[in-house]
């Protein structure tokens, strides 16, 4: 299917400014020029109480911001995509609101540490170390973790430790297009979608993301890194997997999806064949993506609500 226009407007409009690509300047210049997207995304809805927090680590902090709506049925902690070393709260401000009204549902979005500064496994630690905090401070809430793209890798292997490290519960997993393995040049998707035109996501970026996250090639290997050479999916909580068809990572993408169905974890899987990498935090500029946070959203709402909801 061809580029959505809304997509192939945004892919012209980053051309026609002329910025350099992330692969070819510093990290901090690359972060004031991913910011430059807040602006065109806009404000997102308002939501019942907003609030911005701080999470102790034992090597220091790290900020999050609360989205909760009146009445929140459960607490979703999400991770933020970027590489590993752009985006923040800022970049998925509107998204995450979005996603608070749309689930029902507290989100604790978490501004983990980033790469350079803090190399692998520095942000998995943060993230791991926030997702404790959370179910330390809402032990009854029923627990949902998602991440976009960088923040997808970090979900699926924290789900991957929750499992074998005995909790947190996690009811439900959310799996926004995830980086899941490190080595995935001979991938079609990292062929077709990895230059040109069509992409929003290039190769030269993966791997200038990659070396800053990991520079030890070596570590690159291990499933606390790569979670598709996890040695079992079995056990994991249920899966919302999003997908975009013009995106470098589809093919990794599937690949895990895949072996989650074949472990029999239960997946719903929402595909964009006319998508970019990156859409699902673009609401207000992408009907797809304010289709596609609402109807995950719902799904969340669904699956956590209280049986007695359920029944009447």
């Amino acid at each position: 299917m061809p580029l959505h226009p809304q997509a192939r407007q945004l892919l012209d409009l980053v051309e026609q400014a002329g910025l350099p690509r992330l692969n070819e300047v510093t990290p901090k210049v690359g972060r004031l020029q991913a910011a430059g997207l807040n602006q065109l995304i806009g404000a997102g809805p308002a939501v019942a109480t907003v609030e911005d927090l701080v999470i102790p680590t034992h090597d220091g902090q790290f900020g999050a911001r609360r989205y909760e709506p009146e009445q929140a049925e459960a607490t979703i902690v999400w991770l933020h995509g970027g590489g590993f070393v752009i985006g923040d709260l800022d970049s998925h401000d509107a998204m995450c609101r979005v996603l608070a009204n749309s689930s029902n549902c507290r989100v604790i979005a978490i501004d983990y540490r980033r790469a350079p500064e803090h190399p692998y496994p520095g942000p998995l630690e943060d993230c791991w170390e926030a997702l404790e905090w959370v179910a330390r401070r809402y032990p009854d809430d029923a627990l949902v973790l998602g991440g976009d793209s960088a923040g997808g890798n970090l979900t699926a292997v924290c789900t991957l430790r929750a499992r074998d490290r005995g909790g947190p519960e996690i009811r439900l997993q959310v799996l926004v297009y995830p980086a899941t393995e490190f080595e995935a040049e001979d991938d079609e998707s990292y062929r077709k979608y990895g230059w040109g035109r069509d992409t929003f996501l290039t190769a030269a970026e993966m791997e200038w993301f990659a070396n800053h996250y990991i520079a030890d090639v070596t570590a690159r290997t291990s499933a606390e890194a790569s979670p598709l050479r996890a040695e079992t999916l079995a056990g994991l909580p249920p899966a919302i997997f999003v997908s975009a068809e013009y995106d470098p990572l589809r093919d990794q993408g599937f690949a895990y999806l895949e072996r989650l169905q074949a472990d029999g974890i239960p997946v719903t899987h929402y595909h964009y064949d006319d998508q970019i990498h990156g859409f699902f935090t673009f609401v207000n500029l992408f009907e797809s993506a304010d289709e596609v946070v609402a109807k995950v959203g719902a799904d969340i709402r669904n699956a956590v609500a209280p049986a007695s909801a359920v029944q009447a």
